[in-house]
């Protein structure tokens, strides 16, 4: 092991010291905001909101990426086993977080979107792929992209009611046909929880087709379990509540996509069976399990990237940072509704964050940041996500300011609130 880093040992003892007891204010500044010193301190006079786009960093991580560096000048003779190592271990607590059947059906990918390309290589002719209007921008323009080559045929499903989707608004075009059916745990747009999940993976599976979960906004988010759901396919990554940033992305594949029938396009030297063998025979032969659907040289160094933000959450537990998420967003939704200030669902329909529709959505969340609160907006909607690192005194400010702003909004003409 690399000297400059040691092992997390202070996430450990945090944790060991926070026990097993619910998540409150008091015990978060005792033994976990000590974890963040360096990402607290750069934003010391900043109240950060938008903990749905770029999760902040643990200080372990940069010691992290540090000893994944580390190897490079120390161990060149040594350093792929040290760096594969690790990324073993990255993918043993990525399926531990969704409750994947075992390792290997988790296969690292620097992004969601190359996961869902990995999927749609498999097939080699065009298939009728059921999506929603709200996926994610990446995943929206890779199928838009895949349907104006003729690769897939793309039908994009919108709610017929508001802003929220029903398991109804599918049915239909699963029902006609589909081969692939690609939607969100939680929407990026709304942070809506997708209703009737499994009854909507079930429905596909009796179809004879197959379902790709993004799982982007669930990982870390609420509780996740893929062997539970039957999902077919997941995508996923370390970006935003996992603390992982960019590039720490993951594909999972069910056990029964191992077995050696399901084969992509996208591969590479990694995916044989013995990679530093340097074999090359004409028909190159495939790894067994997920192991297969490796690509060619990985990017080592976001395995240390999000080794920290994985453990801290693994050592929570996603049951209880749920239940916290869901006392801020109560807390949230009080401080709305006590300035008559809509917003979208309810706390135990959503994901970790909060939306709130209005015409000048974008135009509040750059005056907010002006006045030192850092959410966003899309879509005509301002997205507020807190996290345990946030305080109750935040959340006030927050909406006061809100509310402050969207009346001088108003009294200008230049915004109201619509009634979605």
């Amino acid at each position: 092991m690399n000297s400059l880093s040691p092992h997390p040992d202070s996430i450990e003892a945090s944790l060991n010291a926070f026990g097993s007891e619910a998540l409150d204010e008091h015990r978060i500044r005792l033994h976990l905001r000590p974890l963040f010193s360096r990402s607290l301190e750069h934003s010391r006079n900043v109240i950060y909101l938008a903990n749905h786009s770029l999760g902040r960093a643990l200080d372990q991580t940069g010691q992290d990426v540090s000893e994944g560096l580390g190897h490079w000048y120390t161990q060149r003779e040594n350093a792929w086993a040290l760096w594969l190592n690790e990324m073993a271990a990255f993918r043993e607590r990525v399926a531990a977080l969704i409750r994947a059947p075992r390792a290997d059906c988790t296969v690292p990918r620097t992004s969601a979107g190359q996961g869902l390309r990995s999927i749609l290589n498999c097939y080699d002719k065009p298939i009728r792929v059921v999506t929603s209007a709200d996926e994610f921008n990446s995943i929206d323009h890779i199928l838009k992209l895949y349907a104006r080559r003729g690769r897939i045929d793309l039908i994009r499903v919108s709610p017929k009611g508001g802003r929220l989707y029903r398991i109804e608004d599918f049915l239909g075009p699963i029902r006609a046909g589909a081969d692939l059916v690609v939607v969100s745990m939680v929407m990026f747009t709304t942070g809506q929880q997708l209703p009737d999940l499994p009854a909507l993976v079930e429905e596909v599976h009796r179809q004879g087709a197959r379902v790709l979960l993004d799982l982007y906004h669930a990982a870390g988010a609420i509780p996740v379990d893929v062997a539970g759901l039957d999902a077919d396919f997941a995508i996923g990554g370390s970006y935003k509540y996992l603390r992982g940033g960019p590039g720490a992305a993951w594909l999972y594949l069910h056990p029964r996509h191992l077995d050696g029938a399901l084969q992509t396009l996208d591969t590479g030297w990694f995916a044989e069976p013995d990679p530093f063998a340097f074999e090359r025979p004409e028909m190159p032969a495939l790894a067994p399990g997920g192991n297969r659907f490796l690509e060619s040289t990985p990017a080592v160094l976001p395995f240390y990237q999000a080794r920290a933000g994985l453990m801290l959450t693994l050592g929570l537990g996603m049951e209880r940072l749920r239940r916290y998420s869901l006392k801020q967003q109560l807390m949230l939704e009080d401080l709305l509704n006590r300035y008559g200030i809509p917003f979208l669902g309810r706390a135990e329909e959503r994901g970790a964050f909060v939306s709130i529709p209005h015409p000048s959505a974008s135009v509040i969340a750059d005056r907010l940041e002006k006045a030192g609160i850092v959410c966003d907006a899309r879509q005509g909607l301002l997205r507020i996500c807190p996290d345990f690192l946030n305080t109750e005194e935040e959340l006030a400010v927050t909406v006061a300011g809100l509310k402050e702003i969207e009346a001088s909004l108003r009294n200008s003409g230049r915004g109201r609130h619509n009634g979605e």
